[in-house]
């Protein structure tokens, strides 16, 4: 009697796996949910404010303020426009005031060359905060905006991007890294955030880079009104700080 052909099937041959049991399938399990925890949303915000903690730290610890505002002397040479550039925008991450770096522009650098160099500086901390947002931030934190006040704001971001975040570099009392990470988790895009920035920024950081470059001369009609420009700003920004505290107050008790 002839043999019969026996066909084999894969499946036939596959080995199951008890649960509990070493194999190459549970390893790679293992694996693929070890690289999911780390590259999850909360693990890339956690690592989000690790950086930022880390460099407030330093600034309190190290005031490259100082450095930047040291004299003329450490910011000579071909390269050192855009290694001002690169520290002012460094330090904004940093949580350095942008006041003291605009003066600091301005003391060094004079206005026509310290006026560009803060702008570029500012327009570089911005893109260099709008992107840690959106690339550690924004899948974690973006559930979050359910309340009325924050959908709004990402609405309003996210329909009108450019005009939004100008009016935010223009009016008084937004500060710079609120308006950087909300843009960030918003579905703002890159391009018009940097212009809004870069221009809405001008006329602020004037007043500073200009009160800096007369400092060695206080007596000046000049610096008397950069001066005055600085006041009105931060009595504005006072303003519309109180207007939001009396706001906030009244929709608690409403």
């Amino acid at each position: 009697m002839p043999d019969q052909a026996v066909t084999v099937r894969p499946h036939d041959l596959a080995v199951p796996i008890r649960p509990g049991l070493p194999g190459p399938a549970r390893t790679g399990g293992l694996g693929a949910r070890c690289s999911r925890a780390l590259l999850s949303p909360w693990s890339r915000l956690a690592l989000l404010v690790t950086l930022l903690a880390a460099a407030a730290s330093s600034a309190v610890v190290w005031e490259p303020q100082r450095l930047l505002s040291g004299g003329a002397v450490l910011w000579t040479g071909p390269a050192a426009l855009a290694l001002f550039a690169l520290a002012y925008g460094l330090c904004t991450l940093a949580f350095v005031p942008k006041p003291l770096l605009n003066v600091a522009a301005g003391a060094l650098f004079g206005t026509q060359a310290g006026l560009p160099l803060a702008v570029a500086g500012t327009t570089l901390g911005a893109f260099l905060a709008f992107g840690l947002g959106r690339a550690l931030g924004r899948d974690a934190l973006r559930p979050m905006l359910r309340g009325k006040v924050a959908a709004a704001l990402d609405r309003q971001l996210s329909r009108h991007g450019f005009r939004s975040v100008l009016l935010m570099r223009l009016l008084p009392g937004v500060p710079f890294a609120a308006a950087n990470y909300g843009a960030a988790l918003s579905s703002t895009r890159c391009a018009p955030f940097l212009l809004a920035t870069a221009v809405g920024v001008v006329p602020n950081t004037a007043a500073y880079v200009l009160a800096g470059s007369r400092a060695d001369t206080p007596g000046s009609p000049v610096f008397w009104i950069s001066l005055g420009a600085i006041a009105v700003t931060s009595v504005l920004t006072a303003a519309a700080g109180w207007r939001a505290h009396v706001r906030h107050r009244r929709a608690r008790t409403a």
